[in-house]
C-alpha cells in the first residue's frame, strides 16, 4: 500500500497515475531488441557479402528480390499464416501504445482535493479485507471464501458448509458496505457467487 501526504502539489495527479498505471518498459524493450537483432543481422549479411563469403542464411540481394516479388513463390496458406502472425504482433504493440496500462491497484479514500491523503492500495490487500468481511457474514472458514478484485468488479466466491445455508444477500450487503467504506476509485461492482455444493464442516 502506498500513501502520499496531504500536500496538494501540482504533481499529485502525476504521482497517482504512476502508481496505478503500468510501465511500457517491457514492450518497448522487446521492440528495441527486435529492431537491434534485425539490424545486426542485416549488417552481418552485408559484411559477409562485401568480403565475398557465402551468406549465413540468405543473400541480401536475393532477400530484397523475394520481398519485391511477394506473394509469388509462397503458398497462400503459409502467406496467410505469416500475415496473421505479423498482424497480431502489430496489434499487441498498437494496443500497448494506445491503451492505458493498469496495475492491480485502486485509489482509496478520495485523493487530491478531497481533504484527505491519497492512498493507493494493491488489489490483493483489498481482496484480503473483503474476504474477511464475507467470511464473517457467511459464517464460514477462510478456506471457503475466495475474492477476486479487478478494476471494475469484485467477485466473491463462497462455498458453504454442508447443511448450513448461506444468505447470499447478507454477504453481498456486507461486502458492498466494506467497498463503500473504502471509497475505491474507480468504484467496482460487487458480485457474490454461492456454490451449490458445500464442504464438510470440521
Amino acid at each position: 500500500m502506498n500513501r502520499h501526504g496531504e500536500g496538494q502539489s501540482p504533481d499529485m495527479d502525476r504521482i497517482l497515475r504512476r502508481e496505478t498505471r503500468s510501465t511500457r518498459a517491457a514492450v518497448a524493450t522487446a521492440a528495441a531488441v527486435l529492431v537491434i537483432v534485425l539490424a545486426a543481422y542485416g549488417l552481418l549479411e552485408a559484411g559477409v557479402h562485401a568480403v565475398g563469403q557465402p551468406a549465413w542464411l540468405i543473400e541480401p540481394q536475393v532477400a530484397a528480390e523475394r520481398l519485391v516479388a511477394l506473394p509469388a513463390g509462397i503458398p497462400p496458406l503459409l502467406l496467410g499464416a505469416i500475415g496473421a502472425v505479423l498482424a497480431m504482433v502489430g496489434l499487441v504493440f498498437l494496443l500497448n501504445g494506445v491503451l492505458p496500462g493498469r496495475r492491480a491497484r485502486h485509489r482509496m479514500g478520495g485523493g487530491p482535493g478531497a481533504g484527505a491523503p491519497a492512498v493507493v492500495v494493491d488489489d490483493e490487500v483489498i481482496a484480503s479485507s473483503l474476504a474477511r468481511r464475507a467470511r464473517l457474514a457467511a459464517n464460514v472458514t477462510p478456506e471457503q471464501v475466495m475474492v477476486v478484485v479487478a478494476r471494475r468488479q469484485v467477485m466473491v466466491n463462497v462455498r458453504p458448509t454442508s447443511g448450513v445455508p448461506v444468505n447470499q444477500d447478507s454477504v453481498l450487503a456486507a461486502v458492498r458496505s466494506e467497498v463503500d467504506a473504502m471509497a475505491l476509485e474507480p468504484p467496482p461492482e460487487v458480485r457474490v457467487n454461492v456454490a451449490t455444493s458445500g464442504v464438510i464442516g470440521a
